[in-house]
């Protein structure tokens, strides 16, 4: 019977102990909230604007493809000559349409690995332990959006 109540209090005593170090531990750990308007960053990037332009330019090319295609087309009076245009045009244009969309691609995953490394730059540099984008915190969390900005630009 003395050894039984020994090992409960042994038990009783491990376990507050237990509990009481976890507390201590997690009054330490004060977790550093940062929020970042990604959408913000992204619209203020010189790199976006500059992808915008292009894609913008490319567009017009392609518009200026696809109009003297079908006056070529248009000014063909044999059929079987117009059916080889038509499939010659469209080839043209699903190859360059895609060249165009793997560009961008490319270049738009490059921009934002970018400013993801940015973000975390920022994070690390002021200690922060997480970082959430603005629209999912609905109070707290410092802001760190305009310093993510300038270190984008």
């Amino acid at each position: 019977m003395k050894n039984e109540v020994k090992f409960l209090l042994a038990g009783v005593s491990a376990f507050v102990i237990g509990l009481s170090m976890s507390n201590f531990a997690m009054s330490d750990a004060i977790t550093k909230i940062a929020v970042v308007d990604v959408q913000q960053v992204v619209n203020s990037s010189s790199q976006v604007q500059t992808l915008k332009k292009e894609q913008q330019a490319k567009a017009k090319e392609i518009v200026a493809f696809v109009e003297k295609a079908r006056k070529e087309v248009a000014a063909t009076a044999d059929v079987k000559k117009k059916q080889a245009l038509e499939d010659k045009y469209n080839k043209e244009l699903n190859t360059k349409k895609a060249a165009m969309d793997k560009n961008y691609t490319t270049k738009l995953e490059a921009i934002d690995r970018a400013i993801s490394a940015q973000i975390a730059n920022q994070a690390k540099a002021a200690n922060y332990d997480i970082v959430l984008a603005k629209g999912v915190v609905l109070y707290g969390g410092t802001d760190i959006t305009e310093a993510v900005k300038k270190a984008v630009k």
